[in-house]
């Protein structure tokens, strides 16, 4: 079957979906132990820093300069800068793993601020289950939850969806083409806000003597969440459609909060399972819903997507 219509997927694809879910929700717990001794806007910059080195190995996409910066910008200094300065601040990652779902919500408002793109009944349905989750996984949130790690993750979702739209004006380049070469516009931005925030002293003190966590966990991000991550997803991307393919990216915080219990002992309230639960299915609404309707006006069904050959 085409690329169009509708296809099963393959036992393997399945496999290899499943392995990026896995890497991507792990991530936070590397990130998690790696940031002690470093200023986080520091070793996020030393992330893409690492990953510029990969720039001359992989082709630039084919699109404007001004939007490459945008995305990288917008999708990798904004979003990890504050994703990396909530754990700092003591935000668990497993319950960073799941509000950083907010971002498909954010991609609905600004692209409606930016583009005019009125969202369609289905998706304001998924966007007040999804928010209604939000406002019950705050409420259950105990005084040890920082207040201020909640804000600065919900501002990393709100840049990684601001960079999806700025991502619609490099329609058809590579996802891994545009993470490396949007990266060069990211660890300068970030040094110098740490070198604002933190001193000089502070970034000398982290540089000379970082430890073998810190290390570990950017070849982590690099290598396995960047590289491998991004490679595999753009080859199932450019296999099937999307609608098959993105839905999977909503079982990462499912592993990242299981990642985050088991590894870190981070304890899982039932407020966070009811709300987390309620944001995820709000967010597979926005993201599939129109495709399911519009399938189904079409066709007077909702066919399966999932199964082998």
């Amino acid at each position: 079957m085409t690329a169009g219509s509708d296809r099963w997927v393959r036992t393997k694809d399945i496999c290899l979906a499943l392995m990026v879910v896995v890497i991507w929700g792990v991530n936070f717990v590397v990130i998690h132990v790696g940031l002690p001794g470093v200023p986080p806007l520091l070793f996020a910059a030393l992330r893409f820093a690492v990953i510029c080195l990969v720039v001359p190995f992989v082709p630039r996409p084919q699109v404007k300069w001004r939007d490459l910066a945008a995305v990288g910008l917008l999708m990798s200094a904004g979003q990890f800068g504050f994703l990396y300065s909530a754990l700092a601040v003591g935000l668990a990652s497993g319950l960073a793993s799941l509000l950083l779902q907010a971002q498909a919500l954010f991609t609905v408002a600004v692209a409606a601020v930016v583009l005019r793109e009125r969202p369609r009944p289905v998706q304001l349905i998924g966007l007040a289950v999804a928010v209604g989750g939000l406002v019950v996984v705050g409420a259950g949130q105990s005084g040890a939850t920082p207040a201020v790690g909640i804000a600065l993750c919900l501002a990393a979702a709100a840049c990684w969806g601001a960079g999806n739209v700025a991502a619609r004006r490099c329609s058809g380049a590579s996802g891994l083409g545009l993470t490396v070469w949007g990266s060069i516009f990211v660890p300068l931005p970030l040094l110098a806000l740490s070198v604002l925030i933190d001193g000089p002293a502070a970034i000398g003190q982290a540089l000379t003597h970082i430890g073998w966590p810190a290390v570990l966990s950017t070849v982590y991000t690099v290598v396995l969440a960047s590289l491998v991550g991004y490679t595999v997803w753009n080859g199932l991307l450019g296999r099937y459609p999307a609608g098959i393919v993105a839905p999977f990216t909503l079982l990462v915080p499912v592993v990242g909060l299981l990642a985050g219990s088991l590894l870190l002992d981070e304890q899982i309230r039932l407020t966070t399972l009811v709300g987390g639960a309620l944001l995820l299915v709000g967010v597979a609404v926005v993201v599939v819903g129109p495709r399911l309707v519009a399938r189904r006006a079409a066709t007077g069904r909702v066919p399966g997507v999932l199964g082998r050959t």
